[in-house]
Order: structure tokens, then C-alpha cells, then sequence
């Protein structure tokens, strides 16, 4: 194991016997509070070691994203967790699926979400000019940047698929875009709903899932911020942006990535996003895309603006630990740090890729 991790670290065991790894001083200090703990590390499974931290069978010290580095000694083997994520939706079906799965991330109270994130609620990635500027300021260079790309103005029809607290539809609808805005998450949809009253903002929110949403006028454009990883059939999904969108009419959308598909970690993927949803493949939406008439106008690679919105992240949600241990319990919390920072780790070292797309349906030739 030592050959394998770079990060010098110690294990620390209850009897407070310490073995050291690595050259040099400890980055990280792993504490075994119970036999537990130590047989999730003597098995060197990740699925197991995150599930002893959430359990506080196992504590962190130190460098967090340091520690979620040594996973590359780890193995993540568990074939029927990926199984199920891929049968669930033929058993169950696709749209009691997605309702699922939202639900088991989105329905936490919309106070939780709101103690790490900015003040423009926007859950997915920004864009930094500059790796020191604050958060906020990168989040709305992204909201300018999505209403620019699609070239919306005052009283033009947009579709916001998967609004999350309406960091979109608040910042659209404050120039006069009319914004439809769905969602899967009650939470959500409560507040969405509060907000746009609250504001006078030229809006609605609709409980609906984007593949069935029906619309008497097209849309100007549609708008989908870090929610195409829970829209993995892209076929349907173009199907969808054909049927809404005017002739000439965009798209713009932004999701984390990875090169394979179903490429999603087993904590991920049984303890933050369950189901068959997964991480953005881009070769295979353009690919798709090819298949349409559809034209893809720009693509921008935000890998390091992910980075730095997760890091951001994970450091707001250390400051909230008291409040968030406080009023949700301290599982949710470290379920949350272990996420958080193991996607910033997995932007920073380029296991995971982020991604802008501009699609255009093309207008009548003249």
C-alpha cells in the first residue's frame, strides 16, 4: 500500500498505538475508534472505509483532500450495486426511477443546502476567472454566461429543467425572461415557488419530469445547470429539446463527467446519487447529437472551475459542521464532507472532467 500513496499519513488506533506511512510529516491523521474501523482499512475498501467514517467508526485529521487522495490505494469492486443501477429502471420503471433518485438527494431540508452554498444557490460549476476570486462572483459569471449563449432577452420563453433553489430562474427572471421551472424535489419546488411570489419574478414552477413535459408554445431556449447527470437517456433527452425548442431556439447545459458512463463510484452512487443516473459522457451525447439535426455551437471544458466550486464548497460546509451536526445529525454531515471533497480531488487530478454545451435547433433555411 505505501508504494501506492503519495500523502504521507498515520493511522492512530484506539489504544492510541500510531503507525506511520509515507516519508515525511503526516498530512492526514486517520483515528480507528473501534474493531470496525479497523477491519474497513484492513479490507482497503473504499465502499466499506467511507461507511465506517459516516458510522464514526473512523475519524479524520488534517488535510481533507489529502485524505480522499489515498483512495487510489483502495479497491471499489461491488458488481451488484452496479447491476441494480443499470436493471432499476426496466424493473421499475424510468420515471418512478428519477423520482427515487432525486428524492434521495434533494429532499433534505433546503436549509441544509444552503448553509454551503453561495448566495445565488446555484448547485453546480462556476466559472473562475481567477482561482482566488470569491464563489458568488464566479457563479454569476456562469448565470450571465448561460442567458448570453442562448441569447435570451426580456420576454423570451425559457424551460429550466431541474431548478434546484432557483438560482436560474431568479437570475433570469430578474431581466424579464419568462422561466418555466421543473422539478422532481418537493423541497425544491416549495421554495422555488416562495421565491418567484416573494420577487414578482415572470415565472412557474412545475413537479414534472423533463421527459414528459409538454409545452403549447415552444421555448426560446432551454437551460439545464449540472442536471444532465440525472438524464442519461440521450436519446430522449434530444427528442425532448427538438419538440421544445422554436427554430433557432438553444440550448445550454453544463454536467460533471467522466469518460465512461457508468463510471460512478459505489458511495456515490448508493449513498449521494443512487439509481442509474450518472456523471456526463461526452463523447456519447455529441455522438447522439450527431444523430439530430441539432448543431453544436460551443463547448467548454470547466474541469478547474469545478475544482475550485467543490473546494469552495467543502470548505463552507467544515465552517456549518456545528449547525449542520446540530440540526441533521453528524452521518449527514460527513456523508456530505466525504462527497464534496472527493469530487473536488477527483476535478483537481483530472479523474472527472466539466463541461459548457451550446446546442442550437436550426432555424427555417430562407
Amino acid at each position: 500500500m505505501t508504494d501506492r500513496v503519495k500523502t504521507p499519513f498515520e493511522i492512530r488506533l484506539w489504544s492510541n498505538r500510531v503507525y506511520r506511512f509515507g516519508e515525511g510529516e503526516p498530512a492526514v491523521e486517520i483515528v480507528v475508534q473501534d474493531r470496525r474501523g479497523l477491519s474497513a482499512l484492513g479490507r482497503l475498501d473504499e465502499l466499506g472505509i467511507c461507511e465506517a467514517y459516516m458510522s464514526g467508526s473512523l475519524d479524520v485529521v488534517g488535510d481533507m483532500l489529502r485524505f480522499v487522495s489515498l483512495r487510489g490505494a483502495l479497491s471499489d469492486r461491488h458488481p451488484l450495486d452496479a447491476l441494480w443501477r443499470r436493471l432499476a429502471p426496466r424493473i421499475i420503471g424510468r420515471f418512478t426511477a428519477n423520482r427515487q433518485a432525486i428524492a434521495a438527494h434533494y429532499e433534505f431540508a433546503n436549509e441544509f443546502y444552503l448553509t454551503f452554498l453561495d448566495p445565488t444557490r446555484c448547485y453546480s460549476q462556476a466559472v473562475f476567472e481567477r482561482d482566488d476570486e470569491p464563489l458568488e462572483h464566479a457563479q454569476r459569471r456562469k448565470l450571465d454566461f448561460a442567458i448570453e449563449a442562448c441569447g435570451l432577452k426580456a420576454g423570451d420563453r425559457v424551460l429550466d429543467v431541474g431548478c434546484g433553489w432557483g438560482s436560474f430562474t431568479e437570475h433570469a427572471g430578474r431581466r424579464g425572461i419568462q422561466v418555466t421551472a421543473l422539478t422532481l424535489a418537493e423541497q425544491s419546488e416549495r421554495f422555488v415557488k416562495a421565491l418567484i411570489e416573494r420577487l414578482q419574478l415572470p415565472a412557474r414552477v412545475l413537479n414534472q419530469d423533463f421527459l414528459m413535459h409538454r409545452s403549447r408554445e415552444p421555448y426560446d431556449a432551454i437551460v439545464i445547470l449540472g442536471v444532465m447527470e440525472h438524464l442519461p437517456d440521450y436519446p430522449a433527452v434530444l427528442r425532448q429539446f427538438r419538440q421544445l425548442l422554436k427554430p433557432g431556439g438553444r440550448v445550454y447545459l453544463d454536467a460533471s463527467a467522466f469518460r465512461e458512463k457508468y463510471a460512478k463510484p459505489t458511495f456515490v452512487s448508493r449513498y449521494v446519487f443512487p439509481g442509474d443516473h450518472s456523471y456526463f459522457c461526452l463523447h456519447d451525447f455529441l455522438a447522439a447529437v450527431a444523430g439530430t439535426p441539432l448543431e453544436v455551437q460551443a463547448v467548454h471544458n470547466d474541469r478547474h472551475s469545478y475544482f475550485l466550486t467543490c473546494k469552495a464548497w467543502a470548505e463552507s460546509l467544515e465552517a456549518a459542521r456545528e449547525e449542520i451536526i446540530r440540526r441533521w445529525g453528524e452521518s449527514l454531515y460527513r456523508r456530505f464532507r466525504l462527497y464534496l471533497w472527493g469530487s473536488a480531488y477527483a476535478f483537481f487530478q483530472r479523474d472527472m472532467e466539466a463541461y459548457r454545451v451550446v446546442l442550437e435547433r436550426p432555424g427555417a433555411v430562407q
